[in-house]
């Protein structure tokens, strides 16, 4: 019998410190109705003195103790972030020393943004189905809040910081990843984007670059409302599934705009829709994995669930997988 990937625990993590919207109305030109309405967003957690490999590792934790796997078990970490605590080492390296994972599992990070979650669950479950690997710990996190200008009103009320683990274990049967899939298209890249803080060398004129993110709102939304609609039928089709088999489906917590719309085109009641974005707002890559940890743990999962996810971000990357819990 063929190997399937099996997600046997999840696990979520978000910093302690709230910010509300009334928050914001005191720091730029907002209003609570204008970010309810327009985003769905209420609040967000904020990083204070926390790095993107604690948070990570404190969700790894998490996934670890729900899955009954021991840290010595893992045999590879992946990542997926765009705000690592350094260019180098990866964040999954520090996130292995961090948990007592054993020396020489393989660690490295995935960058796609806010579909970093999907893109390094499809990486792991390639790794896994090869037979290279027989247990995974793949994270997804962000600390947004250090790279957006807290003076533009258009993007700093829309991200937050989290992070949401899963453990992937070799088995065989009915149970697990039954469909993954990745897209890109970096003709894009600047309809959302970071540049990040790069230091210029001597024999370069240039100063260097604004570091924070930028945004076409309209063209974006757009993006993902056609993207996700795609990827979501390819993944249906992959699984020889149809959208009344859906039991839940768990999309990139970006806006509830953008959410309704998917919701509407599969036609879907709103009890088979995870959100959670007007607690958390937009955790980029750690969006997909803490709405699932949250609903895991809230029972909204029976054996054999069939749970669809889809995201699109920065890239621009769309990605979508479906799995029977």
């Amino acid at each position: 019998m063929s190997v399937i990937s099996r997600i046997i625990g999840t696990g979520s993590f978000v910093p302690k410190k709230f910010v509300t919207n009334h928050d914001l109305e005191l720091m730029v030109e907002t209003s609570e109705e204008w970010i309810t309405t327009r985003t769905g967003i209420r609040e967000r957690r904020i990083c204070v003195n926390e790095s993107t490999s604690e948070i990570a590792s404190k969700a790894g934790r998490a996934a670890l103790e729900a899955a009954g796997v021991s840290p010595q078990e893992i045999d590879l970490v992946i990542v997926a972030t765009v705000t690592p605590d350094m260019s180098f080492p990866s964040t999954a390296c520090f996130v292995q020393s961090e948990l007592g994972i054993k020396a020489g599992a393989a660690a490295f990070d995935v960058s796609a943004a806010c579909s970093g979650f999907l893109f390094a669950l499809d990486c792991a479950d390639r790794y896994v189905k090869s037979g290279g690997f027989s247990k995974a710990l793949v994270i997804g996190v962000d600390v947004f809040s250090r790279l957006i200008d807290w003076t533009d009103r258009a993007t700093c009320v829309l991200f937050g910081d989290g992070a949401g683990a899963v453990v992937l274990s070799a088995e065989t049967g009915a149970r697990g990843i039954l469909s993954s899939h990745v897209h890109s298209d970096g003709s894009h890249w600047n309809m959302l984007y970071a540049r990040g803080h790069v230091e210029t060398n001597p024999f370069e004129k240039e100063e260097p670059k604004e570091a924070h993110l930028v945004m076409q709102g309209n063209d974006t939304f757009k993006f993902a409302v056609r993207t996700m609609g795609a990827a979501i039928t390819e993944t249906l089709e992959a699984s020889g599934l149809k959208t009344e088999d859906i039991a839940l489906l768990i999309p990139h917590q970006a806006n509830i705009r953008i959410i309704n719309a998917m919701r509407e085109r599969l036609k879907l009641e709103d009890d088979r829709v995870f959100t959670n974005i007007e607690k958390y707002g937009n955790t980029s890559a750690g969006s997909i994995p803490l709405a699932f940890d949250e609903a895991v743990r809230e029972g909204r999962l029976k054996e054999n669930d069939i749970v669809l996810f889809v995201a699109f971000g920065g890239g621009l990357t769309w990605a979508s997988s479906a799995i029977r819990w």
